[in-house]
């Protein structure tokens, strides 16, 4: 038999329960992985909640929960000629990855690097994907001071980095518990929160592009430092302050080679995804519990094996 997370009805944490049933079977073109890890992301729990995100991403109960995981192929379809048992893998797979096992497609994964561990891998492919996404799309260079919201969170402690990488100055937001974190990083810290805009101008006089990972006060505070609208980018704030022309890439626009890319930094040690808790599956109300609280450095990781 196989665990599966489900909810059968809108709502909180309280919805989630384990389903045990057979495991499923890899057709065509589909590998099989036996999950070893799958991380947790806010879309989670606002697809579980209800409301427009239900209905973007056609999570209708009964159904199950999460996206991101990490394993080992334990069964191959016909016709595939890429993957093999026992390769280990990551990728995604919305309202299917919290389980044992995920049938997916063959070129839908990548092949987890060696140096790479399993919690990191399952939690890589939402804020991977979106991370490389949003920092390509302002294409930064050494004569750029960016302002990056929620900076030690899984998508923002990722795209600071990256944008460290492309040689611009880089400002991060985060609760003063992170500031050390994030000058480890090469990063200027800055606490969110009443006065940002001073805070924000005394760190850095002159900025020039703004990731939004949080939501509309990161957008206003850049707009009122003088970034022009079209070198801003939101993943938290699509629809606010449209006049301004502000960009919206989001992990919808990264292939599954930045994926690897990604994937290989964090294998060689070139940047960092801290794993902020990992819980057992059979905690998982407890871990959404976590993620809904807010405040997190890096990622929260479900442990199947």
């Amino acid at each position: 038999m196989a665990r599966y997370v489900r909810f059968d009805r809108f709502g909180g944490p309280e919805v989630l329960h384990i389903l045990e049933d057979e495991p499923p079977q890899a057709g065509p073109g589909q590998v099989r992985v036996r999950v070893h890890a799958a991380g947790l992301n806010p879309v989670d729990w606002k697809i579980m909640k209800g409301g427009p995100a239900a209905a973007q991403y056609h999570g209708v109960p009964p159904c199950g929960n999460g996206n991101d995981f990490a394993g080992v192929v334990d069964q191959v379809g016909d016709g595939v000629t890429t993957l093999q048992v026992e390769d280990a893998v990551l990728g995604g797979k919305r309202m299917f990855a919290q389980a044992d096992y995920v049938v997916v497609d063959a070129d839908r994964v990548i092949r987890k690097p060696e140096a790479l561990d399993f919690d990191r891998a399952g939690a890589l492919d939402i804020v991977g994907r979106t991370a490389w996404a949003t920092v390509s799309s302002l294409k930064l260079t050494a004569r750029d001071t960016v302002l990056v919201s929620a900076a030690a969170g899984g998508v923002g402690v990722l795209a600071a980095q990256l944008a460290r990488r492309t040689g611009a100055t880089v400002i991060g937001t985060a609760s003063p518990d992170n500031a050390d974190f994030l000058r480890s990083l090469g990063v200027i810290p800055v606490a969110y929160g009443e006065g940002l805009v001073d805070r924000v101008r005394e760190a850095a006089p002159k900025l020039t592009a703004a990731l939004d990972n949080h939501g509309p006060a990161t957008i206003d505070v850049a707009l009122k430092l003088g970034v022009p609208g079209n070198r801003i980018n939101t993943i938290a704030a699509r629809g606010h302050r449209t006049d301004a022309g502000i960009a919206g890439v989001g992990g919808a626009e990264a292939t599954l080679d930045d994926l690897a890319r990604v994937a290989d930094l964090l294998a060689d040690g070139e940047i960092v995804l801290p794993i902020d808790t990992v819980y057992p599956l059979e905690r998982v109300r407890e871990a959404y519990e976590h993620l809904m609280r807010g405040h997190l450095r890096g990622k929260i990781v479900l442990a199947l094996v």
